[in-house]
């Protein structure tokens, strides 16, 4: 039995409490949000963090996990580098894994826009990404971690959306843009053009629980690892992530 502390009282966070609950190798000793978080301080023994809340939590989760030696597996969004800098000084003494998406179709569509962006990487590429009118931070983690699978090595310049007159678009760019409204768990879609010809690759999730699902199948691996740095895709793939 995985005893687990869950950071997160929103709309995700509830869902993976509601699946952790199900979940006959998950037991939850405690549940914290913003409103509670200084009860990180007091909280008993865990052997995993699952957070899925904000960034104004990371600071109680990491003085936890230094406390408890809880490893740690982050699907919060809007975090800076320094923040994910912060989590990566974790994995010296526990398994700590940071993800912005938890499906299973966005980690093959990740994969999909490395190999596509080494055969058409002087296309235009764009990317356009749709959630609910409640999500706080744009662009989507998700979004980002796309961005960088069409180049790895930072060459090119991103753009979050444009307006006025921005004159000719250069080749060194990668276009982000945030839509926001009703209830859309999450759209991405990555658009490549050429002289005459678009490819597109899209992924839509009709509901939260395809996230909270792969974040319970990536937990069950986590705990089982050494003290590391761990991708979704070095654990769902058996390969190292990137």
């Amino acid at each position: 039995m995985t005893k687990v502390v869950l950071s997160g009282t929103g709309k995700m966070g509830n869902v993976v409490k509601e699946l952790l609950d199900e979940a006959s190798d998950f037991e939850v000793v405690g549940q914290v949000g913003i409103e509670n978080k200084g009860d990180l301080k007091t909280l008993p023994t865990a052997d995993l963090v699952m957070d899925f809340s904000h960034p104004g939590m990371l600071p109680g989760i990491i003085g936890y996990t230094k406390r408890t030696q809880a490893d740690v597996l982050c699907g919060t969004t809007g975090l800076t580098d320094a923040d994910i800098d912060q989590l990566k000084s974790l994995s010296d003494k526990v398994a700590v894994l940071w993800s912005g998406n938890f499906s299973l179709g966005i980690a093959v569509l990740r994969r999909m826009c490395e190999e596509v962006g080494k055969y058409l990487g002087d296309w235009d590429e764009e990317i356009v990404e749709i959630h609910h009118n409640q999500k706080q931070d744009a662009p989507s983690g998700t979004a980002l971690m796309l961005a960088h699978a069409l180049d790895p090595k930072g060459e090119k310049h991103l753009v979050y959306g444009r307006e006025g007159m921005v004159g000719l678009r250069p080749k060194d760019e990668i276009g982000i843009h945030s839509l926001r409204g009703g209830t859309v768990a999450g759209t991405h879609e990555v658009y490549f053009f050429g002289t005459d010809e678009e490819l597109t690759l899209t992924h839509r999730a009709s509901s939260r629980v395809i996230f909270a699902e792969g974040a319970l199948t990536a937990a069950r691996k986590l705990v089982d690892k050494k003290p590391g740095w761990y991708t979704f895709d070095s654990l769902i793939f058996g390969e190292n992530g990137k």
